[in-house]
Protein backbone atom coordinates (compact mmCIF):
# COMPACT_ATOMS: atom_id res chain seq x y z
CA UNK A 1 0.00 0.00 0.00
CA UNK A 2 1.36 3.48 -0.60
CA UNK A 3 1.65 6.33 2.14
CA UNK A 4 -1.39 5.21 4.84
CA UNK A 5 -3.73 8.23 5.39
CA UNK A 6 -3.12 8.24 8.56
CA UNK A 7 0.01 7.14 10.93
CA UNK A 8 0.78 4.59 13.35
CA UNK A 9 0.56 7.05 16.29
CA UNK A 10 -2.27 9.08 15.03
CA UNK A 11 -4.34 5.62 15.18
CA UNK A 12 -3.70 4.64 18.86
CA UNK A 13 -6.13 6.55 20.83
CA UNK A 14 -9.61 4.44 19.40
CA UNK A 15 -11.89 5.26 22.38
CA UNK A 16 -11.07 9.28 22.71
CA UNK A 17 -13.02 9.78 19.66
CA UNK A 18 -15.93 11.01 18.43
CA UNK A 19 -17.66 9.23 15.41
CA UNK A 20 -20.23 10.71 13.47
CA UNK A 21 -20.54 8.19 10.99
CA UNK A 22 -19.72 4.31 12.33
CA UNK A 23 -20.16 2.80 15.50
CA UNK A 24 -17.09 1.20 17.01
CA UNK A 25 -16.57 -1.22 20.07
CA UNK A 26 -13.89 -4.04 21.46
CA UNK A 27 -13.74 -6.82 22.84
CA UNK A 28 -12.13 -9.99 23.63
CA UNK A 29 -10.00 -9.43 20.73
CA UNK A 30 -12.41 -8.05 18.34
CA UNK A 31 -12.92 -4.96 16.66
CA UNK A 32 -16.39 -3.95 15.75
CA UNK A 33 -17.37 -1.60 13.35
CA UNK A 34 -20.88 -0.39 11.87
CA UNK A 35 -21.85 1.54 9.45
CA UNK A 36 -24.12 3.91 11.11
CA UNK A 37 -26.08 6.21 8.27
CA UNK A 38 -29.24 4.34 7.96
CA UNK A 39 -31.14 7.53 6.64
CA UNK A 40 -28.93 8.03 3.86
CA UNK A 41 -28.90 3.74 3.01
CA UNK A 42 -25.32 4.24 4.79
CA UNK A 43 -23.38 5.53 1.56
CA UNK A 44 -20.13 6.95 2.33
CA UNK A 45 -19.78 10.55 2.45
CA UNK A 46 -15.97 12.16 3.43
CA UNK A 47 -16.51 11.73 6.91
CA UNK A 48 -17.48 8.00 6.86
CA UNK A 49 -14.69 7.23 4.77
CA UNK A 50 -12.13 9.02 7.11
CA UNK A 51 -13.77 7.11 10.09
CA UNK A 52 -13.69 4.07 8.41
CA UNK A 53 -9.54 4.39 7.66
CA UNK A 54 -8.88 5.37 11.01
CA UNK A 55 -10.67 2.46 12.82
CA UNK A 56 -9.22 -0.16 10.33
CA UNK A 57 -5.83 1.62 10.53
CA UNK A 58 -6.02 1.39 14.31
CA UNK A 59 -7.17 -2.42 14.23
CA UNK A 60 -3.75 -3.08 12.13
CA UNK A 61 -1.40 -1.71 14.34
CA UNK A 62 -3.62 -2.86 17.44
CA UNK A 63 -1.72 -6.58 18.98
CA UNK A 64 -4.83 -6.71 21.33
CA UNK A 65 -7.18 -6.36 18.30
CA UNK A 66 -7.12 -9.98 16.70
CA UNK A 67 -10.42 -10.01 14.11
CA UNK A 68 -12.33 -7.22 12.68
CA UNK A 69 -16.21 -7.57 12.44
CA UNK A 70 -18.13 -4.66 9.84
CA UNK A 71 -21.55 -4.97 10.02
CA UNK A 72 -24.61 -1.63 9.75
CA UNK A 73 -27.62 -0.07 11.02
CA UNK A 74 -30.88 0.19 8.61
CA UNK A 75 -32.12 -1.96 5.91
CA UNK A 76 -29.34 -1.05 3.78
CA UNK A 77 -25.55 -2.36 3.88
CA UNK A 78 -24.44 0.78 2.10
CA UNK A 79 -25.50 2.49 -1.05
CA UNK A 80 -22.20 3.18 -2.36
CA UNK A 81 -20.57 7.14 -2.47
CA UNK A 82 -22.60 10.02 -1.55
CA UNK A 83 -21.95 11.82 -4.75
CA UNK A 84 -23.61 14.96 -3.52
CA UNK A 85 -20.85 15.34 -0.51
CA UNK A 86 -17.76 14.06 -2.42
CA UNK A 87 -19.02 17.03 -4.92
CA UNK A 88 -18.98 19.48 -2.10
CA UNK A 89 -22.47 19.55 -0.50
CA UNK A 90 -21.26 17.83 2.97
CA UNK A 91 -23.56 17.59 5.95
CA UNK A 92 -22.00 19.15 9.25
CA UNK A 93 -21.05 16.10 11.52
CA UNK A 94 -20.03 15.69 14.77
CA UNK A 95 -16.45 13.66 14.29
CA UNK A 96 -13.17 14.24 15.52
CA UNK A 97 -11.55 12.12 13.25
CA UNK A 98 -9.07 14.45 11.68
CA UNK A 99 -8.18 15.00 7.52
CA UNK A 100 -6.13 12.34 6.77
CA UNK A 101 -2.64 12.67 5.45
CA UNK A 102 -3.09 11.28 1.98
CA UNK A 103 -6.42 10.62 0.10
CA UNK A 104 -7.75 7.57 1.23
CA UNK A 105 -8.45 4.57 -0.82
CA UNK A 106 -10.54 2.79 1.39
CA UNK A 107 -10.14 -0.74 -0.80
CA UNK A 108 -6.64 -0.79 0.06
CA UNK A 109 -7.16 -0.02 4.13
CA UNK A 110 -9.45 -3.13 3.91
CA UNK A 111 -6.70 -4.97 1.60
CA UNK A 112 -3.43 -4.34 3.59
CA UNK A 113 -5.25 -4.75 7.18
CA UNK A 114 -3.71 -8.59 7.63
CA UNK A 115 -6.51 -9.49 9.65
CA UNK A 116 -9.61 -11.63 9.86
CA UNK A 117 -12.21 -9.20 8.73
CA UNK A 118 -16.02 -10.39 8.69
CA UNK A 119 -18.77 -8.70 6.86
CA UNK A 120 -22.29 -9.12 7.93
CA UNK A 121 -24.43 -8.07 5.35
CA UNK A 122 -27.94 -7.46 6.27
CA UNK A 123 -29.21 -5.84 3.12
CA UNK A 124 -28.28 -4.34 0.10
CA UNK A 125 -24.88 -3.61 -1.17
CA UNK A 126 -24.68 -1.47 -4.39
CA UNK A 127 -21.86 0.29 -6.31
CA UNK A 128 -18.71 0.93 -3.95
CA UNK A 129 -20.36 -0.41 -1.04
CA UNK A 130 -18.37 -3.39 -2.74
CA UNK A 131 -15.24 -1.49 -2.05
CA UNK A 132 -16.11 -2.65 1.89
CA UNK A 133 -16.07 -6.09 1.22
CA UNK A 134 -13.94 -6.83 -1.33
CA UNK A 135 -10.99 -6.65 0.77
CA UNK A 136 -12.71 -8.95 3.71
CA UNK A 137 -11.74 -12.29 4.43
CA UNK A 138 -15.05 -13.41 5.11
CA UNK A 139 -18.98 -12.32 3.77
CA UNK A 140 -21.85 -13.97 5.77
CA UNK A 141 -24.95 -12.23 4.23
CA UNK A 142 -28.60 -13.16 5.03
CA UNK A 143 -30.95 -14.37 2.18
CA UNK A 144 -32.75 -11.01 1.23
CA UNK A 145 -29.70 -9.16 1.07
CA UNK A 146 -29.08 -8.68 -2.89
CA UNK A 147 -25.35 -6.71 -4.57
CA UNK A 148 -25.46 -4.86 -7.65
CA UNK A 149 -23.14 -2.34 -9.62
CA UNK A 150 -25.74 0.02 -11.47
CA UNK A 151 -23.67 2.73 -12.17
CA UNK A 152 -23.72 2.25 -15.99
CA UNK A 153 -27.32 3.08 -15.41
CA UNK A 154 -26.45 6.59 -14.33
CA UNK A 155 -23.76 6.80 -17.15
CA UNK A 156 -20.64 5.87 -14.78
CA UNK A 157 -18.72 3.08 -14.51
CA UNK A 158 -17.56 1.27 -11.28
CA UNK A 159 -13.79 1.45 -11.88
CA UNK A 160 -12.22 1.24 -8.21
CA UNK A 161 -14.84 -1.63 -7.68
CA UNK A 162 -13.92 -3.64 -10.59
CA UNK A 163 -10.36 -3.54 -10.10
CA UNK A 164 -11.29 -4.98 -6.47
CA UNK A 165 -13.65 -7.88 -7.24
CA UNK A 166 -11.11 -8.63 -10.13
CA UNK A 167 -9.05 -11.15 -7.68
CA UNK A 168 -12.72 -12.76 -6.30
CA UNK A 169 -14.95 -12.99 -9.82
CA UNK A 170 -13.78 -14.60 -13.08
CA UNK A 171 -13.62 -12.11 -15.74
CA UNK A 172 -16.86 -13.03 -17.30
CA UNK A 173 -18.70 -12.77 -14.43
CA UNK A 174 -17.16 -9.36 -13.07
CA UNK A 175 -17.24 -8.01 -16.65
CA UNK A 176 -21.26 -9.09 -17.06
CA UNK A 177 -21.99 -7.40 -13.88
CA UNK A 178 -20.36 -3.83 -14.60
CA UNK A 179 -21.84 -3.43 -17.65
CA UNK A 180 -25.34 -5.16 -17.32
CA UNK A 181 -25.58 -3.58 -13.47
CA UNK A 182 -28.01 -6.20 -12.89
CA UNK A 183 -29.26 -7.32 -9.14
CA UNK A 184 -27.31 -10.54 -7.53
CA UNK A 185 -29.18 -12.21 -5.34
CA UNK A 186 -27.58 -13.67 -2.22
CA UNK A 187 -27.68 -17.64 -3.29
CA UNK A 188 -26.37 -16.08 -6.18
CA UNK A 189 -23.36 -14.38 -4.74
CA UNK A 190 -22.93 -16.81 -2.67
CA UNK A 191 -22.33 -19.80 -5.97
CA UNK A 192 -19.93 -16.80 -7.61
CA UNK A 193 -17.36 -16.56 -4.85
CA UNK A 194 -18.44 -12.77 -3.73
CA UNK A 195 -20.77 -14.35 -0.38
CA UNK A 196 -18.74 -16.66 1.94
CA UNK A 197 -21.99 -18.28 3.17
CA UNK A 198 -25.98 -17.44 3.29
CA UNK A 199 -27.96 -17.58 6.24
CA UNK A 200 -31.21 -16.77 7.31
CA UNK A 201 -31.87 -13.39 8.13
CA UNK A 202 -32.30 -14.59 12.21
CA UNK A 203 -29.14 -16.46 11.92
CA UNK A 204 -26.75 -13.69 10.96
CA UNK A 205 -25.79 -12.53 14.22
CA UNK A 206 -25.15 -16.11 15.18
CA UNK A 207 -23.12 -16.83 12.64
CA UNK A 208 -20.96 -13.85 12.55
CA UNK A 209 -20.34 -14.85 16.37
CA UNK A 210 -19.60 -18.35 15.71
CA UNK A 211 -16.53 -17.52 12.80
CA UNK A 212 -15.60 -15.05 15.34
CA UNK A 213 -15.22 -17.56 17.93
CA UNK A 214 -13.65 -20.10 15.83
CA UNK A 215 -11.28 -17.99 14.33
CA UNK A 216 -10.11 -17.37 18.16
CA UNK A 217 -8.90 -20.76 18.41
CA UNK A 218 -5.91 -20.37 16.19
CA UNK A 219 -3.05 -17.96 16.35
CA UNK A 220 -3.38 -14.51 15.34
CA UNK A 221 0.36 -13.93 14.56
CA UNK A 222 0.16 -16.97 12.17
CA UNK A 223 -3.08 -15.46 10.34
CA UNK A 224 -1.28 -12.18 10.33
CA UNK A 225 1.85 -12.93 8.71
CA UNK A 226 0.06 -15.34 6.31
CA UNK A 227 -2.34 -12.73 4.91
CA UNK A 228 0.24 -10.52 4.80
CA UNK A 229 2.65 -12.68 3.07
CA UNK A 230 -0.50 -13.63 1.00
CA UNK A 231 -0.46 -10.27 -0.05
CA UNK A 232 2.68 -9.59 -0.96
CA UNK A 233 3.37 -12.14 -3.47
CA UNK A 234 0.41 -10.77 -5.78
CA UNK A 235 2.99 -8.88 -7.36
CA UNK A 236 6.21 -11.19 -6.92
CA UNK A 237 7.30 -13.34 -9.90
CA UNK A 238 6.27 -16.73 -9.58
CA UNK A 239 9.87 -17.93 -9.30
CA UNK A 240 10.37 -16.00 -6.25
CA UNK A 241 7.81 -16.37 -4.36
CA UNK A 242 8.74 -20.24 -3.06
CA UNK A 243 12.16 -18.62 -1.81
CA UNK A 244 10.00 -16.16 0.45
CA UNK A 245 7.21 -18.13 1.89
CA UNK A 246 9.92 -20.55 3.02
CA UNK A 247 11.94 -17.03 4.65
CA UNK A 248 8.53 -16.74 5.65
CA UNK A 249 7.79 -19.90 7.43
CA UNK A 250 11.71 -19.93 8.64
CA UNK A 251 10.33 -16.48 10.95
CA UNK A 252 7.45 -17.94 12.23
CA UNK A 253 8.82 -21.22 13.27
CA UNK A 254 10.81 -19.62 15.76
CA UNK A 255 8.10 -17.58 17.13
CA UNK A 256 6.16 -17.24 20.55
CA UNK A 257 3.18 -18.42 19.09
CA UNK A 258 4.38 -21.52 17.14
CA UNK A 259 6.39 -22.77 19.96
CA UNK A 260 3.62 -22.75 22.06
CA UNK A 261 1.47 -24.08 19.41
CA UNK A 262 3.74 -26.98 19.42
CA UNK A 263 4.10 -27.62 22.85
CA UNK A 264 0.20 -27.73 23.44
CA UNK A 265 0.15 -30.44 20.54
CA UNK A 266 2.69 -32.36 22.90
CA UNK A 267 0.70 -31.71 25.97
CA UNK A 268 -2.61 -32.29 24.58
CA UNK A 269 -3.87 -28.58 25.39
CA UNK A 270 -5.41 -25.57 24.30
CA UNK A 271 -2.62 -23.23 23.14
CA UNK A 272 -2.85 -19.74 25.05
CA UNK A 273 -2.22 -17.16 22.09
CA UNK A 274 0.02 -14.50 22.85
CA UNK A 275 0.03 -12.63 19.01
CA UNK A 276 4.19 -12.92 19.30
Amino acid sequence: MNSPPYSIDAVQDLDGQTFGRIEVSTEDHSLSITLNRAEKKNAMDPVMMNELAFALLHAKHNKEIWIVTLAANGDFFCAGADLKAFAGNAEEVNSSIPEPDVEIAIGDVFKHLYKPCIAAIQGPVLAGGHLLIAGCTHVIAADEAYFQLPEVKRGLFPFQVMASLSAILSERTLIDLCITGRKVEASEAERLGLVTKMVDDLDLQDEVKKLVESLKLNSPNAIRNGLQAYREIQDMPEAHQHQFLRERLMNLIGSEDAQEGLKAFIEKREPKWTNK
